[in-house]
């Protein structure tokens, strides 16, 4: 099975349309979204078109296909205009032989043993990264991206993790389960 992962999209609606793009170019099954989905949160600038109620839109029309978990600037009203749930804290996903906890990161996450995947957003940084209990990964962000890193999203298919530029589609990383 193949999926995209993404998080913060932040109510850019101008990333937004991008991601659903690139879901439809890569012919996935599920979408994964690690939460922030429509506020920009107090700390970040508002993101390129920022439209909340357009966002919603365009991530209720894949509503079938979305899997989420919530993020530090989801609220209760998110789900008011959401069609889909966004409330669970984690999600479990067995891939490659091994059980990925999907997150948004700003919780820690401590039910881990060796040889789980831990995979988030909330830093807005792309990652892969050997730890003592675990491997972590971070998919970045679709649409307030960190550390000079590009506005990205990530796809696993058969044990492999591609990083993808949300703007061009282009790989710029890619790591083996």
């Amino acid at each position: 099975m193949k999926y995209v992962i993404a998080s913060d999209i932040h109510g850019s609606a101008y990333y937004c349309r991008l991601l659903k793009e690139r879901y439809l170019q890569e012919g996935a099954q599920k979408l994964i979204l690690l939460g922030d989905l429509l506020y920009h949160g107090a700390r970040n600038a508002l993101p390129r078109e920022y439209s909340t109620l357009e966002t919603a839109a365009i991530l209720n029309s894949m509503k079938e296909d979305i899997v989420c978990v919530r993020g530090n600037c989801d609220s209760d009203v998110d789900t008011m205009v959401l069609e889909f749930p966004i409330t669970a804290a984690f999600a479990i996903l067995p891939a490659a032989g091994r059980t990925l906890i999907l997150t948004h990161g700003h919780n820690e996450y401590t039910h881990l043993k060796k040889g789980d995947v831990l995979v988030n957003g909330h830093f807005h940084v792309p990652a892969f990264e050997e730890r003592e209990r675990c491997t972590y990964v971070n998919c970045g962000s679709v649409s307030i991206p960190k550390e000079n890193s590009p506005h990205s999203y990530l796809v696993l298919e058969d044990g492999v993790l591609t990083w993808k530029d949300v703007e061009t589609g282009e790989m710029f990383r890619k790591e083996i389960l």
